[in-house]
């Protein structure tokens, strides 16, 4: 199965909530020990030769692989499913050209060394086009437009209006080292601006330095001004400073020889965002429109997201039904963090879903199947318990195969049933293919769709595409959730708590 994150990344997972923790702690004892010479460092972004893998290749393996940040406007988990404002354009994207989508998230490392690696195929970050990352990849046409504007502690008194104000005042803007941010105040100092640059992690995006802002471990930032009205209001403690630069185009990175990748993604953009003949304005897709209002115009989800009694954004915990699939999937054996990958792609955790076949509830039990009665079914515990027992059965059916072909036969056969995966299985050995390998097998099932197939097969037609992605998506969301899982495990290990969480300020 295709890796969700490089292993070498796996426990350097950014979840925002545990870079904020880590980070605070040190914030205040490393304030003033930066000096000139931090401004002069060498720039992250090195000079990576991109593999060959363009969007022929990425059709081929049916996966586009997307780099970003952890972060309410990039990608995040809210109560178990993946959402935001990137995510949500690449999954459109990625739906448009029948692709699978897996996500690679980053903290200290390089995006753009991932990229050229073949770690992922497109930094989908709410990034700046600058000449510095035109060296070492191409962007995509823009899909939004953002000034750059520095935002104050509110512990700063008297805070300064304008750049000129900036620079006599000796407030020192912590910012990344590669970031837009950076190479804007650099550019201010070569032109006079005596600015003071205090270089933080890398792990620490725009929203989590907002976050330490507000909270007075930092005492400004810089951040595009779209994302500094939306956590204004939801923080408390942010203060508007002056603009250091206008209309900055944000796009997604490809890499420079994946020249059809990037030609399909104008293609796409175009239809979603493009300037009027004057330029001064842009024209907004409904989709684009919609989820601009979703992520930065104060929609109840970021709400939700800051409030400090929302629980499921807590250390270490995925969804609302943790507690209750750890305590199935002892009783069964089974890996509670695949089963909260199964309750997720199959209802959304939606303890009312019904398919339009009459699968009910959280893991979208089909009622012929099993003896609790249909109304119980709906009931969140006994609809897993169902749920995880048929799981086991597939489990147990496929036993003698390896860990990794066992899950994804098992999880194929809860999707499409025996009957077609059996069919699936003579047709790959009628391919002199390995009927065991999920690889071969899953091939066999795209290839049930169609006639020449399909006519010669015991139970028929089958959309077999459905349950090769039903497994992608959830292999991936399976590794997302292990990644989360090890690193909070890993800070409550170090003696930290979810009480000692800062930043998770609602506005009054």
């Amino acid at each position: 199965m295709k890796k969700t994150l490089h292993p070498t990344y796996l426990n350097q997972l950014p979840l925002l909530i545990i870079a904020m923790l880590i980070l605070a702690i040190g914030c205040s004892s490393d304030k003033g020990k930066r000096n000139q010479s931090d401004r002069e460092a060498p720039d992250l972004i090195t000079d990576v030769e991109p593999i060959e893998r363009d969007f022929a290749e990425i059709k081929q393996s049916g996966v586009l692989r997307m780099i970003t940040y952890y972060s309410s406007n990039t990608y995040f988990l809210n109560q178990g499913i993946e959402v935001g404002f990137e995510y949500e354009m690449i999954k459109e994207f990625a739906r448009e050209n029948n692709l699978a989508l897996e996500v690679v998230i980053v903290g200290d490392e390089n995006p753009f060394e991932l990229l050229n690696l073949g770690e992922g195929d497109v930094i989908a970050a709410n990034y700046t086009i600058t000449s510095e990352r035109k060296k070492v990849a191409s962007f995509t046409r823009p899909y939004n437009i953002v000034d750059q504007m520095v935002v104050y502690s509110a512990d700063v008194g008297n805070p300064p209006k304008t750049i000129e104000e900036l620079a006599k005042s000796g407030i020192p803007i912590s910012v990344r080292r590669n970031s837009s941010y950076h190479y804007r105040l650099q550019n201010l100092i070569e032109e006079g601006y005596d600015i003071e640059i205090d270089l933080i992690e890398e792990s620490f995006e725009t929203e989590a330095s907002l976050v330490q802002v507000a909270n007075g471990n930092f005492l400004a930032t810089v951040a595009d001004d779209n994302m500094f009205d939306a956590a204004n209001r939801y923080m408390e403690g942010l203060l508007q400073g002056p603009v250091i630069a206008e209309s900055d185009t944000i796009a997604w990175a490809v890499r420079q020889n994946a020249t059809d990748l990037e030609t399909k993604m104008n293609q796409f953009l175009y239809k979603h965002f493009r300037f009027s003949e004057d330029r001064d304005t842009p024209r907004r897709s409904t989709f684009l429109n919609v989820l601009r209002k979703k992520y930065f115009e104060g929609s109840r989800q970021m709400a939700n997201y800051y409030n400090p009694d929302w629980n499921y954004q807590s250390l270490g915990i995925i969804s609302p039904y943790d507690e209750i699939v750890k305590s199935v999937s002892d009783s069964l054996d089974l890996d509670w963090l695949m089963l909260t990958a199964m309750i997720a792609q199959e209802s959304s955790f939606n303890p009312d879903s019904k398919s339009w076949a009459g699968a009910v509830g959280l893991m979208q039990v089909l009622p012929r199947f099993v003896e609790t009665p249909y109304e119980e079914l709906y009931d969140p515990v006994k609809n897993i318990r169902e749920g995880a027992r048929i799981i086991k059965e597939h489990l147990d059916h496929y036993a003698y195969m390896d860990s990794t072909n066992r899950w994804a036969f098992s999880l194929a056969t809860y999707n499409v049933g025996l009957g077609h995966m059996a069919d699936a299985r003579r047709l790959t050995i009628d391919r002199n293919k390995n009927p065991n390998e999920w690889e071969h097998v899953s091939d066999s099932l795209i290839r049930l769709m169609q006639r020449r197939y399909y006519q010669d097969a015991r139970y028929g037609f089958a959309r077999g595409i459905e349950p090769v992605k039903y497994v992608e998506e959830t292999m991936n969301r399976y590794r997302t959730y292990q990644a989360v899982i090890a690193l909070a495990e890993q800070q409550q290990q170090s003696g930290f708590t979810n009480s000692l969480i800062p930043g998770f300020i609602r506005r009054q």
